[in-house]
């Protein structure tokens, strides 16, 4: 039975692993990743599927199980699974989606290298891709595509199946024509892209810097522009943008441009957070704090994030602020990446020195100014954490949206406590009542944490009201594949403004 949506999205929908020697699919460890977030949508149909990739020894070995059918909380899909060998995914995805693309998307040109890519693997992977969609969708059926490392796909599709509509979505920033267009292989790049019927962006601003690249390397025609509705604009942010393009034409295609920013489960973070164990875990929190404030910082260990800017801040904090001393703390946690990746590898060494550096030079037998945590930690304990710190210092030096913030803003049923947001995140659009800091200033970083330490309960109730009612009226549910219905009679239709 051919499938009404089919999702395309380089990982596999669940965790795969040997439990006493036979095959076992795990729902994955968080609620609020992008995986859980799309296997909602089968339940809006009566046949799904997911396209992904799967490491393989051989793969052309004859046995391989390419298709397996999923029945969980989700609904019944199939999986299509493409075997890759360790080499194909190597020059897929560590080098050519990471050390080219990556540092790209999110402006870090200084780390740009497309020297050892391997573009007709790059080409050869999203066309198998491509054919995967194009053998599993239904007449007229909704193909999504997730994600820079498939860009070339919605190209190879539109090819082999004029009939079927095809919505990409962009998880990560989309960077300005004079970024962008360091990449030798843009042309190709967007072309694909405006073989789309739409292309999903978090904020306008992303969404405009995708038209903006569009007009310098081809020949479209842009729609009218519209205002960006005011709870995106957020005054003094970097990423505000005021008003931005519905739709660009080429080649007699219309495609449209939507902004769709993703939110968090609020009612499943709720839920942890009202945990009578939760609540539990959190008091234990305070009482080993005593009267000491807890700054919090959860993010996964990459340049982009800006966990080495945050220590050295705070390490200024409390060279400058010696009362400071004894009476706060740091919880860093910074998921270790791929240490087989040279420039992840880089970074974690570096946090892990400069934290040492600060507790050996401020630490004593009682108080340890940073607690950093280098391992993926159970969310029942994260919202614990969340509910227990003063600070939430979430200051990514770019990123495209960030759910950690929203994930602390939910779990604050309390209506207290502090976020402390870098401008360059997503989320900054839609969070007005942050405390939104430049992290690429220390002045700014150092003034700004001592200001969260320092703020006033009504000060810092007032602003979590406010962010609280941004959270929790965009939850995940009200995301969608743009302007395009997952089921077209039913659907509503979504636009930007």
């Amino acid at each position: 039975m051919s499938s009404e949506l089919v999702i395309v999205y380089h990982r596999q929908p669940y965790e795969e692993v040997e439990e006493n020697g036979r095959t076992v699919f795990r729902e994955n460890k968080s609620p609020n990743g992008i995986v859980p977030t799309l296997k909602s949508f089968f339940g809006s149909v009566d046949k799904g599927a997911w396209i992904a990739w799967k490491l393989a020894e051989d793969p052309d070995q004859p046995d391989f199980e390419q298709k397996v059918e999923i029945k969980d909380a989700y609904g019944s899909y199939s999986v299509s699974r493409l075997p890759l060998s360790a080499e194909q995914v190597r020059e897929f995805y560590h080098v050519t989606s990471k050390e080219a693309f990556w540092p790209i998307l999110h402006a870090f040109k200084e780390r740009y290298n497309y020297d050892p890519v391997d573009w007709a693997n790059f080409r050869a992977v999203n066309r198998r891709f491509a054919e995967a969609a194009a053998e599993e969708a239904a007449p007229g059926a909704l193909v999504w595509i997730h994600d820079y490392n498939l860009w070339l796909v919605p190209g190879y599709l539109r090819a082999m199946r004029p009939d079927v509509r095809i919505a990409f979505f962009h998880h990560t920033p989309f960077p300005s024509a004079d970024m962008f267009n360091v990449l030798p292989w843009r042309k190709e790049i967007v072309q694909s892209l405006l073989a789309c019927d739409d292309v999903g962006f978090h904020i306008p601003r992303y969404a405009a810097n995708f038209v903006s690249v569009a007009r310098s390397l081809f020949d479209v025609d842009v729609s009218e522009f519209v205002d960006v509705p005011e709870r995106w604009i957020s005054e003094g942010t970097a990423l505000t943008e005021r008003r931005v393009p519905l739709s660009v034409s080429f080649d007699g295609r219309e495609t449209q441009v939507s902004v769709t920013p993703v939110g968090v489960d609020t009612t499943y973070i709720t839920d942890h957070a009202n945990a009578p164990e939760t609540q539990k875990r959190r008091a234990a929190l305070r009482d080993e704090l005593g009267e000491a404030q807890l700054i919090l910082s959860v993010g996964r260990t990459d340049y982009t994030k800006g966990g080495v800017q945050q220590l050295e801040s705070f390490e200024r904090i409390l060279e400058d602020n010696p009362d400071l001393r004894g009476k706060v703390r740091l919880m860093h946690v910074s998921v270790a990446a791929n240490r087989n990746m040279t420039a992840y590898e880089e970074i974690q060494n570096e946090v892990e020195q400069v934290a040492g550096r600060i507790n050996g030079r401020f630490g004593t037998l009682g108080w340890q100014p940073v607690a950093l945590i280098s391992r993926a930690i159970p969310f029942t304990d994260l919202v614990a954490y969340y509910q227990a710190a003063d600070v939430a210092w979430i200051t990514p030096l770019a990123d495209g949206m960030n759910l950690v913030c929203k994930e602390f803003v939910t779990a604050r049923t309390d209506g207290d406590g502090v976020l402390v947001l870098s401008e360059f995140a997503g989320a900054a659009i839609e969070l007005h009542d942050a405390v939104i800091v430049n992290p690429f200033s220390h002045r700014a970083m150092d003034h700004t944490i001592l200001a969260a330490l320092d703020m006033p309960q009504d000060a810092r109730r007032a602003r979590m009201a406010g962010m609280r009612k941004a959270v929790l009226g965009n939850d995940v549910k009200e995301w969608t594949p743009g302007r395009l219905s997952v089921r077209r009679e039913t659907a509503p239709q979504i636009s930007a403004a």
